[in-house]
């Protein structure tokens, strides 16, 4: 059996334009760290790192998994993206961000898994940050999503729908950093086209501004 997380996972990546609240567990990853502006060509080598290794790892499950295995193959999972700004500017100045870019990793990986492919993707691109690239576990626990279609230089509107159902719904923002998931490639498609899922922690205050 092959994993599609497009087709198996439709309650975290099948998310809707209408903002919801749910539960995400602990998952792994690959990630890399960094600052500054995401149109930059730093940018786009470290996203290239990360998919390196990120088939890498594919490749080298799909060679040894066994044929009684319940999954034999499986999807490389989009780019994700954790931002933030040390910034209390009212406006966002890109080249003052900070992010975690990451691919999440299915249940099975494990980090020696995840080393050996980094070694071999090492011996074969010339690529800096592959050795940057770290292997972890994170949760983010209750959080909101959304669908964002569109330019991502829009997002703030998708936010802003978001912030409003937290406020109506008895729900409050978590720190200042969000989740993007990138659901196609920017340079093949269309701004108009573009689908970003959204995503922030939240904590629920028990408070509704819904009036009765």
């Amino acid at each position: 059996m092959k994993l599609e997380w497009k087709k198996q996972e439709q309650e975290i990546y099948g998310v809707k334009t209408k903002p919801c609240v749910i539960d995400i567990p602990v998952w792994k990853y690959i990630l890399l760290t960094g600052n500054g502006n995401p149109n930059d060509e730093v940018f786009s080598v470290k996203v290239a790192a990360l998919f390196s290794v990120a088939y890498k790892i594919k490749a080298a499950y799909q060679a040894h998994a066994k044929k009684s295995s319940e999954i034999t193959d499986y999807a490389v999972y989009p780019l994700e993206g954790i931002w933030s700004t040390a910034s209390d500017k009212e406006y966002l100045v890109k080249e003052e961000l900070q992010y975690r870019i990451m691919i999440r990793q299915p249940d099975f990986i494990t980090g020696e898994m995840f080393h050996h492919a980094q070694e071999v993707a090492k011996s074969k691109k010339d690529n800096p940050y592959l050795t940057d690239i770290s292997f972890e576990s994170i949760c983010d626990g209750r959080c909101i999503q959304v669908l964002h279609k569109g330019a991502y230089d829009d997002e703030p509107a998708s936010f802003e729908r978001m912030d409003n159902y937290c406020m109506e719904h008895g729900y409050r923002r978590i720190g200042k950093e969000h989740r993007e998931i990138y659901l196609n490639h920017a340079n093949r498609t269309k701004e108009a086209n573009l689908k970003t899922i959204l995503r922030y922690k939240v904590t629920e205050t028990g408070k509704s501004n819904i009036p009765l």
